[in-house]
């Protein structure tokens, strides 16, 4: 609700308490407060000055509160500078949301000062808070001079029945998990701590009703995962990065309502999930082994090891073993390709090349498949082979020689559409429009020739505009030998599988 709501409705309000006075003093007010039971006496019945007032408010303490809650964090701290009902309820405002964003403040050219002006906010926020009532709070707190003060927050705001808790600490923090204890987090359903220690005990009782936890460059331990993963029995949705202390990750079979795990940049080395009913996982980082048991239920993944190479025939050969009911996959890899050359060898300008082929390798759910950053690649082409010679449900396949970074909405070349502004796509060095070209020519000796009259192909070539060798040589001249687009290798190839 906006202040121009809350002004209709206070003025409304005004209104109704000023024709209630005016019945009053006409005696119109005596049948209606009868019925109602809610009228006050001034004075003796018998006397001529008797005065009937009408007693009852219109809104309960209990709505004024709900409605309050429903207001911005700003509108409600202005509400609450013009309304008594409102600044009771602030001191139980239950949405906490204490960011940059909501508070109001814009960013200025000197940080420090933007931070001071925005910490003495919050500040002034906790330090009138009661400390009951908060459902969601959030709060950014990077500076390591004012770790006495967050304690002193956090004590304020994490109490019994909040909900949802995001912070960003510092890295030297330590979350007090003490806080959570003792019945204060009982009702907690989402966790996220970024850029701090977390070292969870035994027997902390906050995990048993958490749906959500997303730690990001947190420091725990396998075991300190483990017990408290232990206990989350609820949990739904686990999102780990930058965890650098875990090395073996084990999910537990007690959680049987997991159903999707994020692990970006950890070190792993194994992931070990019995969760039943886990069918969502995105792993990134280093090749390690996964262990999803035998009836695994996974039906999407997306999945990037950066170290290995030749990595879109791994994922053909091992992948399938484990996760048999795989309905969609996402896979990138910045090893098939260097911007100073291939890897791997190039499929050469001869159609009679001989092609790997992997039989009894069928794919019956494949709908539509993507490669975003197709080349020239001998495996690449042999994937590409391998889809369509195996794939009995294929209807449509997309084969991009371009990665283009900016085209977050996947429309294609600026060239192609008008949609997308004229120069708009990524900037690519010489080497890498060159591939592309080569891409271009590998389809039309190799995929288009087997493509089924069913399935629809559509082949994205590098911009006329944008990745026009003639236009990169002038500017080149131009700008002389310092003219050089951003770096991009091509990485991030894309393959996309979804189901029937």
């Amino acid at each position: 609700m906006g202040m121009l709501a809350l002004r209709r409705l206070m003025a409304a309000q005004r209104d109704r308490r000023r024709r209630r006075k005016a019945q009053a003093r006409n005696g119109a007010i005596t049948s209606m407060a009868k019925r109602k039971g809610t009228f006050l006496r001034g004075g003796d019945s018998s006397q001529g000055a008797k005065r009937l007032r009408y007693s009852g408010p219109y809104l309960t303490e209990d709505i004024w509160r709900h409605i309050h809650s429903l207001m911005p964090l700003r509108d409600a701290a202005r509400a609450a500078c013009v309304s008594q009902a409102f600044l009771r309820s602030w001191r139980r405002y239950p949405n906490l949301i204490l960011t940059t964003e909501t508070l109001g403040l814009e960013q200025k050219k000197h940080w420090k000062v933007h931070m001071a002006r925005y910490f003495t906010r919050v500040d002034h926020i906790l330090k009138n808070h009661s400390g009951i009532g908060v459902k969601r709070f959030q709060l950014v707190c990077g500076r390591r001079k004012l770790i006495c003060r967050l304690n002193n927050w956090l004590q304020i705001a994490i109490s019994s029945g909040i909900e949802e808790i995001t912070l960003s600490l510092p890295s030297e923090y330590s979350f007090p998990c003490s806080l959570l204890s003792g019945g204060s987090g009982r009702s907690l359903q989402h966790l996220e701590l970024v850029n701090c220690a977390f070292r969870p005990m035994a027997g902390l009782g906050c995990s048993r009703n958490l749906t959500k936890l997303h730690l990001h460059s947190v420091l725990i331990t396998d075991d300190e995962l483990a017990c408290f993963l232990s206990e989350c029995f609820a949990l739904k949705h686990l999102d780990l990065s930058y965890c650098r202390e875990l090395v073996y990750l084990k999910i537990p079979c007690l959680l049987e309502q997991l159903s999707y795990l994020n692990v970006d940049l950890c070190h792993l080395q194994m992931i070990e999930s019995k969760a039943p009913n886990l069918s969502s996982l995105i792993y990134s980082g280093n090749l390690i082994e996964l262990s999803l048991g035998q009836s695994s239920q996974v039906k999407t993944l997306d999945i990037n090891f950066y170290d290995k190479t030749n990595f879109l025939c791994y994922v053909i050969t091992k992948l399938q073993n484990i996760v048999p009911n795989l309905e969609s996959l996402t896979i990138y890899s910045d090893d098939e390709v260097q911007q100073g050359g291939m890897k791997h060898d190039s499929v050469s300008g001869d159609t009679t090349t001989n092609l790997r082929t992997m039989p009894g390798h069928k794919h019956e759910r494949l709908k539509e498949v993507m490669i975003i950053g197709f080349c020239s690649a001998t495996s690449m082409v042999e994937l590409t082979c391998h889809i369509l010679e195996n794939t009995t449900s294929l209807e449509t396949i997309t084969l991009d020689t371009v990665c283009d970074v900016d085209d977050l909405e996947n429309i294609g070349r600026c060239c192609t559409t008008t949609i997308r502004k004229t120069g708009s796509c990524y900037p690519l060095r010489r080497e890498m429009i060159l591939e592309a070209h080569r891409g271009v020519m590998a389809i039309e000796r190799y995929i288009k020739g087997k493509v089924p009259s069913n399935v629809e192909l559509t082949v994205r070539e590098p911009c006329t505009w944008c990745h026009d060798l003639e236009r990169l040589d002038a500017l080149e001249k131009e700008n002389g030998s310092h003219y050089s687009p951003p770096h991009l290798k091509l990485e991030d190839i894309s393959l996309l599988l979804k189901p029937v």
